[in-house]
C-alpha cells in the first residue's frame, strides 16, 4: 500500500518564495494545528496538487495559488512543491512540480515550468529523473498510488471548501460517485460493445452475399481457365504448319531478291547511259554557244593559256593588294581624323568649365578677406594688413578669430558654475530653514497622534475592566467544584463498567464465528456449481468423440493414397503412422535433398567459373584490342609528324635513323656557327688594337700609317661579309635545332610503341589463349553437373510430393492424439465426480442452516454492538461534562487577574498622556519663528535666480553669434583651400596646350589623306583596264575544257550499253520475276489463312485472359477462401461479444450492490459510533437505476429516524452535514482505497458541537487503534481546535504533531512540537 513520506512547500500562498517547509507524515497520525489564516489548509491543497494536478477551488487559473508577486516586491515568483512517497508496490518515489507567476503590465502570468518523477534504481542504487508533461504526471501519479484519480480528489485529500459534496445537489454527486465507481467508463464499454456486436451481425450477412458472389465468380474463372487450355492447343499446331510455309517463302524470297537485283543493276546502267547522254548533250550545246561567243579563236595550247592565266592573275592580285593597303591606310587616316575633332570638342568644353571655375574662386577669396577685415573691426581683435591676403596671413588670422572664440566659451562657462555655486549656497540655506521646521512638525503631529491614542486605550480598558467585573459577579466558584467532583465519579464508575462487560473480545468472538459459517458457505456452493456442471462436460464427451471418427477416416484415407509411394521411397518398408512424416522428411534432408543441394552447389560455383572465365577472356580481348588501336595510332601520328618534317613518306622504322641523323645535322650547323660568331668577334677589337698601339694584334708587327688604313679598311670588309654570312648560318642553325627538337618530342611516343608490340601485345595474346582453353575444360565439366543434378531434382521433386500429403496427415494424428486425451480426462472427471458426493437436496438444506445460524450472530453482533455504543457515548457526554467544568473553573481564574491588569494599565495610561500634553505645547512655540525664516530664505533664492539666468542668456546669445561668424569663414576658407589643393589653374593651362596640339594633328591628318585618295583612284583605273584581256583568256580556257569532256562522255556512253548487252535484255529478266512471285503469293495466302487461324485463337486466349486478369477474378481463389475464414472467424467473435457483454452487465451489477452494502454498513456503524444526537439513527446512502436496461445510477443521502427515512439534504444542520461528510468519506476510503491508505481531514470539527466533535475524536481514534496492526495507514488531520487536537494527539499515536503560524513577516512556518502526557 502507499504512503506519504516528507513533503517540501516553497513559495506556495503565504509560504515564504526564498525559504524552504518540510513537513514529514508519521505513521498512523499527522496532527497540524494552527491558528485561522496559518496556512494549514495550504498543505492538504499541496498534496492534492501534487498527487492529481488539479488546483485548489477558486485559486483562478493558479494567480491566487501561488506566492503574489507584489507581496514579495519582485516582479516573478517560482514555487515548488516536492513530495517523496511509496507506491503500492513499496518503491520510493519523489514528485517534483514547479511553478512561476510573472507580473506582466497588465496582468499576471500563472505557468507550470515542470514536472520531474524522480526514483532509485534497484541495481544501480543511483536516482533516476523522468520529466514529464503535467498531463502525463496526472495520470502516472494515481497509477503509481494504486488508486484513480477521483479517489485521490474525492475521498484522500478533499478541499475544506468541497467537503461537503455528498450533500450537494443530486447532478455533483451523481457525477462524484460515478467518478469513485469509475461507473462511466463501464457503462461506455458496455454500450461499445452492443454497438460492435450490432455492426458484426449486420458485416455478417454481408460477407454471406460476398462469399455467394465470390463462389459464382470462381466458377467462371475455372471456365475460363479450361477454354484458354483448349485454345492454346490448337494454336501450337497451326503454328508449326507456319513455320513450313515461311522456309518454303524465305527460298522464294531469296530466288526473287537475286532476280530483282539483276534488274535494278541493269535499269541502274540504262540511267547511267540516259543521264550521261542528256549530260553529253547539254555540255556539246554549252561548246557551240561558246564558241559562237569567242571574240578571237586562240591557237595557243592548254598549257601556254593557263601559263597566261596564272601571271595574269598574279598581276592583278598585287595590284588589288595594293589597292586594299591603300584603303585600310584611308579609313585609319579617317579614324584618327574622328578622334582628334571629338577631342578638340571635349577640351574646348573642360577649359570653359575651369574658366568658370576659376572665376569663382577669385570672387570666394575677395570675400573671404573682406569678412576677415568686418570681424576684426567688429570685435577688437587687433590690425589687419592690406588687400589681397596671402595663405599665410589668412591662416594667421584665422587663428586669432577661433582663439577668440575659445574665449568667449571659457567665459560663458566661468559664467554657469558661479550661478551654480551661488544658487546652490542659497538652496542649501533654505533647506535647513525647512528642514528644521518639518522636524519640529512632524514632532508635533506624532505627540498629537500618540495623546489620542492613549485616550482610546484608556476608555477601552475601563470597559474591559467593568466587563470583567461583572462576568465575576456571576460565578459560584464554590459550586462548580462540587459539580467537578461528582462528574469525575460518575465518568470513574462508568469506565470501570465498560472495561468489566469485555465487549471487544466478545464482538471478536462473534466475527470470527461468521468468517467460519461463511467459509463452509463458500466451500458447499463449490460443490454445488461443480455438480451443475457435469451435464456439460457430458454433452462436450459426446461432440468429442464423433469428432475423433471423423478425424481418424481422413487420416485413413490420405495413408491409403500415398501407401505406394511411401514404400517406393522407403526400399518398401512402412513406418508407423506417428513416425511417417519424421521419416519421410528425414530421407528427403539425409540424401536427395543433400545429393540436390550439394549438386547445386558444385554447378553454381563451375557456373560462376565459366562466367568468370567468359568476363576474363572478355576483358583480355578488348584489352588487346586497345592494345592494337594504341599501336596504330602511335605509327600513324609518327609517320604523319615525319612526312611533315621530311616533306617525303616514312615508316616508322626510319624514326631511330633520322633522330641520330638531324642531331649531327644539328651539331655540326651550331659548330659552323659559333665558330663564324667567333670570328666576327675578333674584328673589331683588332682594328682598336691597331688604332690605338699602331702594331699588328696577330704577330704584334709595327704598322705604318698606310699600312695601318689598309689593315683597318681589311677588317672592315671581312666584317660587313662575315655579318651576312653568320646570319645564314644562324637561321640554318636555328632550322636544325627545330628539326632535331620536334623529332626528340616523337621520342616517348616511339617508346611507348616499342613497348606495345615487342611486351605488351604479345603478353594478352598469350593470356587470352590460357584463357580461351580453361574455359572449354570448365564448360565440359559444368554440362556433366548439370547433367546429373536434373536426375537428382526429378527424385527431389517425387519426394517432395509426398510431404505435404503427410503434413496434413500428421496434423491430423496430432489431432486424434489431443481429442483422445480429452475424452480420457473428461471421462475421468466424470467418473470421480460420481464417488461419494453429497446429493443437491443436501447441499441446499445444509446451506440453509449455516445461513440461518449466520443471521442470528449478525443480530447479535449488532446488539452487542449498540449495547458498547451506548455505553461509550455516556462515557464520552461525561468527559465532556468534566472538561467543560474544569474550563470554567479556568475561566473564573483567568478573569481575577484580568481585573488586576487592567487597573495597572489605567494608571499608567494617565501618566503618558500628562507628558504628552507639556511636549506638545514646547513644540508650538518653537514652530513660529522657523516658519518666518523658512519663507524669507525662499524669497531671496528666487530672484538671485532670475537675475543670474538673464546674464548667463545674454552671454550665451553673443557666442552663438560670433560661432556663427566662425563657421561661414572656415567654410569659404575650405573651399578655397580645395580649390588650390585640386590644381585646376595648372589643369586649365595644361588643357590649353593639349588643345593646340590636336588642332596642328588634325591639318596634317588631313593633307595625307587627300595625297592617299589621290593614289587609290589612279589605281584602280589601272585595274579596270586588265578586264577585257583576262575575259578573252577565260573564253578560250572554258571552250577547250567543255569540248574535251564531251568527248569523254561519248566514250563512256559506247562502253555501257556494251556492258547492257552483255548482262541480257529487260524484258526476259521480268518475266522470270512474275512467273517467281506468283508461287509466292499461294504461299503466303496459305501463310495468311494460318495466321488468321492462330489469331482468332490467340484473341480468344488474350480476350479470356484479359477477363482473367479483371478485378472481379484476380486472386479469386484466394479471395473466396478469405472471406470463408473472415466470415467463420466473425461469427465466432460476434458469439464471444454477447457472452462478454452478458459478463460484463452482471458483473457491473454485482460489483455495484457489493460496494453499495458494505459503504452504508460502515457508515452506519460509525455514525451510531459517533452521533451523540438522538434525532438520527443512521444515515446511508441509496441508488437508483435510471432507466430499464441501463447501469446508469443517482444518488441521494437518506436519514433514518424511527421508522421514516428522509432525504439528509435540506433537512440537516450545519453540524450534522459535516459529520454525515466526513462519515461518507471514511467509509468510501474504507472500501475503495486498499491500496491506499492514506486519509487527510481538513477541520473536521467545523460547526460540530463539543459531544459530536468528542465524539469524532473517538471514532477517529478507535480507527487508529485498529489499524495499528497495518503499518501503512496513514491519518492526517489538520484542525484549529485545541481541544479536539488533544484528545486524538495522543502519545502511541504520534511522537510530535506540527503547529503552523507566520512570522513577522507574515509569512507561514510549520514547526514541530513535542506530544506530552
Amino acid at each position: 500500500m502507499s504512503t506519504v513520506d516528507k513533503m517540501l512547500i516553497k513559495g506556495i500562498r503565504s509560504f515564504d518564495p526564498e525559504n524552504k517547509n518540510v513537513i514529514t507524515f508519521f505513521r498512523p497520525l499527522t496532527l497540524i494545528v494552527g491558528s485561522n489564516g496559518a496556512g494549514k489548509t495550504t498543505i492538504i491543497e499541496c498534496l492534492k496538487v501534487s498527487c492529481t494536478g488539479e488546483l485548489p477551488p477558486n485559486a483562478r487559473s493558479g494567480h491566487s495559488f501561488i506566492h503574489d508577486p507584489k507581496v514579495a516586491g519582485e516582479t516573478e515568483t517560482k514555487a515548488q512543491i516536492k513530495l517523496r512517497f511509496k507506491t503500492a508496490a513499496g518503491k520510493d518515489v519523489v514528485c517534483i512540480r514547479s511553478f512561476q507567476l510573472t507580473q506582466k503590465a497588465s496582468k499576471m502570468e500563472y505557468k507550470a515550468i515542470e514536472s520531474v518523477l524522480q526514483t532509485i534504481n534497484p541495481h544501480t542504487g543511483e536516482k533516476v529523473c523522468l520529466s514529464y508533461r503535467c498531463a502525463d504526471m496526472d495520470r502516472e501519479i494515481p497509477a503509481l498510488m494504486g488508486v484513480s484519480k477521483a479517489i485521490l480528489e474525492n475521498v484522500i485529500f478533499v478541499h475544506q471548501d468541497e467537503s461537503g459534496w455528498p450533500l450537494q445537489d443530486p447532478s455533483t454527486l451523481k457525477k462524484k460517485f460515478d467518478d469513485i465507481f469509475s461507473a462511466t467508463r463501464y457503462t461506455k464499454a458496455l454500450e461499445v460493445i452492443k454497438k460492435l456486436h450490432k455492426d458484426q451481425a449486420q458485416e455478417i450477412k454481408t460477407y454471406k452475399l460476398k462469399l455467394e458472389n465470390l463462389q459464382t465468380l470462381k466458377d467462371a474463372a475455372y471456365k475460363l481457365r479450361e477454354s484458354i487450355a483448349q485454345d492454346q492447343e490448337r494454336t501450337e499446331s497451326s503454328k508449326a504448319q507456319m513455320s513450313e510455309l515461311e522456309s518454303s517463302i524465305q527460298k522464294v524470297d531469296a530466288e526473287v531478291h537475286n532476280k530483282e537485283m539483276m534488274l535494278k543493276d541493269l535499269r541502274k546502267l540504262q540511267d547511267q547511259v540516259s543521264r550521261k547522254a542528256a549530260e553529253r548533250s547539254t555540255l556539246f550545246k554549252e561548246q557551240q554557244r561558246q564558241y559562237a561567243a569567242l571574240s578571237e579563236e586562240n591557237e595557243d595550247t592548254m598549257e601556254e593559256l593557263k601559263e597566261w592565266k596564272s601571271k595574269f592573275e598574279e598581276r592583278i592580285a598585287i595590284l588589288e593588294t595594293k589597292i586594299r593597303k591603300m584603303e585600310r591606310e584611308m579609313e585609319d587616316t579617317e579614324t584618327t581624323i574622328s578622334s582628334l575633332h571629338k577631342a578638340k570638342t571635349n577640351y574646348m568644353l573642360e577649359i570653359s568649365k575651369l574658366q568658370t571655375e576659376a572665376e569663382a574662386h577669385m570672387l570666394l577669396k575677395n570675400e573671404r578677406d573682406a569678412s576677415i577685415q568686418k570681424m576684426f573691426s567688429h570685435h577688437n581683435l587687433g590690425n589687419v594688413p592690406s588687400n589681397p591676403f596671402s595663405t599665410e596671413v589668412v591662416l594667421n588670422l584665422t587663428n586669432r578669430i577661433q582663439s577668440r572664440l575659445g574665449e568667449f566659451e571659457m567665459d560663458l562657462l566661468d559664467k554657469k558654475k558661479s550661478n551654480e555655486t551661488a544658487l546652490s549656497s542659497a538652496w542649501d540655506c533654505y533647506m535647513d530653514a525647512n528642514d528644521r521646521w518639518k522636524s519640529i512638525e512632524a514632532q508635533k503631529r506624532a505627540k498629537d497622534e500618540m495623546k489620542t491614542g492613549i485616550s482610546k486605550r484608556i476608555e477601552e480598558k475601563e470597559v474591559e475592566r467593568d466587563s470583567f467585573e461583572f462576568e465575576i459577579s456571576n460565578v459560584d466558584v464554590q459550586q462548580i467544584d462540587e459539580r467537578e467532583k461528582q462528574v469525575q465519579v460518575e465518568l470513574e464508575r462508568k469506565s470501570k463498567q465498560n472495561s468489566e462487560s469485555g465487549f471487544e473480545s466478545k464482538i471478536e468472538q462473534k466475527q470470527h464465528e461468521i468468517y467460519s459459517i461463511e467459509h463452509k458457505i463458500k466451500t458447499l456452493n463449490r460443490e454445488r456449481d461443480v455438480m451443475a456442471g457435469d451435464a456439460e462436460d457430458r454433452v462436450k464427451l459426446s461432440l468429442k468423440k464423433t469428432e475423433l471418427e471423423n478425424l481418424r477416416k481422413k487420416h485413413k484415407k490420405i495413408i491409403d493414397e500415398c501407401k505406394d509411394k511411401i514404400r517406393g521411397v522407403l526400399k518398401g518398408r512402412l513406418p508407423l503412422e506417428k513416425d511417417m512424416k519424421k521419416e519421410i522428411v528425414q530421407a528427403l534432408r539425409s540424401s536427395v535433398e543433400r545429393e540436390y543441394d550439394d549438386l547445386s552447389l558444385k554447378s553454381r560455383e563451375a557456373e560462376k567459373e565459366v562466367n568468370m572465365l567468359q568476363m576474363k577472356i572478355q576483358e583480355a580481348n578488348s584489352s588487346l584490342s586497345k592494345h592494337h588501336k594504341d599501336t596504330e595510332s602511335r605509327k600513324r601520328y609518327i609517320e604523319s609528324k615525319l612526312q611533315a618534317l621530311k616533306q617525303e613518306s616514312f615508316t616508322i622504322d626510319a624514326y631511330p635513323r633520322l633522330l641520330d641523323s638531324a642531331k649531327d645535322k644539328r651539331d655540326y650547323h651550331k659548330s659552323k656557327y659559333n665558330m663564324a660568331t667567333g670570328m666576327r668577334q675578333m674584328f673589331e677589337p683588332f682594328e682598336q688594337v691597331a688604332r690605338e698601339h699602331h702594331f699588328c694584334p696577330c704577330c704584334e708587327r709595327t704598322f705604318s700609317a698606310e699600312e695601318e688604313d689598309n689593315f683597318v679598311k681589311k677588317q672592315r670588309a671581312k666584317a660587313s661579309t662575315t655579318g651576312d654570312h653568320v646570319k645564314a648560318l644562324a637561321a640554318e642553325s636555328s632550322n636544325a635545332d627545330s628539326i632535331f627538337q620536334q623529332l626528340d618530342k616523337l621520342r616517348s611516343v616511339f617508346e611507348e610503341y616499342t613497348k606495345l608490340t615487342d611486351e605488351i601485345i604479345p603478353l594478352a595474346e598469350k593470356s587470352l589463349q590460357e584463357f580461351t582453353e580453361e574455359l572449354e575444360q570448365k564448360s565440359e565439366a559444368l554440362d556433366d553437373v548439370l547433367a546429373i543434378s536434373a536426375q537428382i531434382k526429378s527424385d527431389k521433386d517425387s519426394v517432395e510430393a509426398l510431404v505435404q500429403p503427410l503434413e496434413n496427415a500428421d496434423r491430423l494424428f496430432q489431432e486424434i492424439v489431443s481429442y483422445q486425451k480429452q475424452i480420457e480426462d473428461l471421462e475421468y472427471k466424470l467418473d470421480f465426480r460420481g464417488l461419494g458426493v453429497k446429493t443437491m437436496q443436501e447441499i441446499q438444506s445444509e446451506l440453509s442452516s449455516l445461513q440461518s445460524t449466520k443471521d442470528k450472530l449478525h443480530e447479535e453482533l449488532e446488539k452487542l454492538r449498540d449495547e458498547q455504543i451506548y455505553m461509550e457515548r455516556d462515557i464520552s457526554c461525561l468527559q465532556a461534562r468534566w472538561h467543560a467544568l474544569r474550563e470554567e473553573k479556568a475561566k473564573a481564574a483567568n478573569l481575577l487577574r484580568d481585573v488586576t491588569k487592567t487597573e495597572e494599565d489605567l494608571e499608567r495610561l494617565a501618566e503618558e498622556k500628562n507628558q504628552l500634553d507639556l511636549d506638545v505645547k514646547h513644540l508650538a512655540e518653537a514652530l513660529g519663528p522657523l516658519s518666518k525664516e523658512k519663507e524669507q530664505l525662499l524669497s531671496v533664492y528666487n530672484d538671485m535666480k532670475v537675475k543670474r539666468n538673464q546674464d548667463y542668456e545674454e552671454l550665451a546669445e553673443k557666442k552663438r553669434n560670433y560661432q556663427q561668424e566662425v563657421e561661414a569663414l572656415l567654410k569659404a576658407n575650405s573651399k578655397i583651400n580645395e580649390y588650390r589643393d585640386l590644381k585646376k589653374g595648372e589643369r586649365l593651362n595644361d588643357i590649353q596646350e593639349k588643345q593646340r596640339t590636336a588642332e596642328s594633328q588634325l591639318q596634317s591628318s588631313e593633307s595625307r589623306k587627300n595625297e592617299i585618295a589621290a593614289e587609290l583612284n589612279k589605281n584602280k583605273d589601272l585595274m579596270r583596264n586588265q578586264d577585257q584581256l583576262r575575259r578573252n583568256i577565260e573564253d578560250n580556257l572554258n571552250y577547250r575544257i567543255t569540248k574535251a569532256q564531251v568527248e569523254v562522255l561519248t566514250c563512256e556512253i559506247e562502253s555501257l550499253e556494251a556492258e547492257i548487252l552483255n548482262i541480257g535484255g529487260i524484258p526476259a529478266v521480268e518475266a522470270e520475276i512474275v512467273k517467281i512471285s506468283r508461287e509466292r503469293d499461294r504461299l503466303l495466302s496459305e501463310l495468311n489463312r494460318c495466321r488468321g487461324t492462330v489469331s482468332v485463337y490467340e484473341s480468344s486466349i488474350s480476350k479470356n485472359k484479359v477477363e482473367l486478369k479483371q478485378t472481379q477474378y484476380k486472386d479469386i481463389d484466394k479471395r473466396h477462401f478469405d472471406q470463408l475464414i473472415q466470415l467463420k472467424t466473425t461469427e465466432m467473435a460476434n458469439k464471444d461479444l454477447d457472452r462478454y457483454y452478458n459478463a460484463l452487465d452482471k458483473a457491473l451489477m454485482r460489483f455495484h450492490t457489493m460496494k453499495m452494502e458494505e459503504i452504508n454498513k460502515i457508515i452506519r456503524e460509525l455514525w451510531q459510533q459517533t452521533y451523540r444526537g438522538q434525532d438520527i439513527d443512521y444515515i446511508r446512502i441509496h441508488s437508483d437505476s435510471e432507466g430499464a436496461g441501463t447501469r446508469s445510477y443517482s444518488y441521494k443521502v437518506l436519514m433514518q429516524t424511527g421508522d421514516t427515512e428522509l432525504e439528509m439534504r435540506g433537512r440537516c444542520s450545519a453540524g450534522q452535514k459535516v459529520l454525515a461528510s466526513l462519515i461518507i468519506r471514511l467509509a468510501l476510503a474504507e472500501t475503495f482505497c486498499l491500496n491506499c491508505g492514506i486519509l487527510a481531514l481538513d477541520e473536521p470539527t467545523t460547526n460540530l458541537d463539543g459531544p459530536n466533535s468528542e465524539s469524532l475524536a473517538g471514532a477517529l481514534l478507535r480507527i487508529m487503534e485498529d489499524r495499528k496492526g497495518q503499518e501503512n495507514f496513514q491519518l492526517i488531520v489538520i484542525t484549529h481546535d485545541e481541544r479536539f487536537a488533544q484528545l486524538i494527539g495522543q502519545k502511541q499515536h504520534a511522537e510530535k504533531y506540527y503547529r503552523v503560524t507566520k512570522d513577522d513577516m507574515q509569512h507561514s512556518i510549520i514547526e514541530a512540537q513535542e506530544i506530552f502526557d
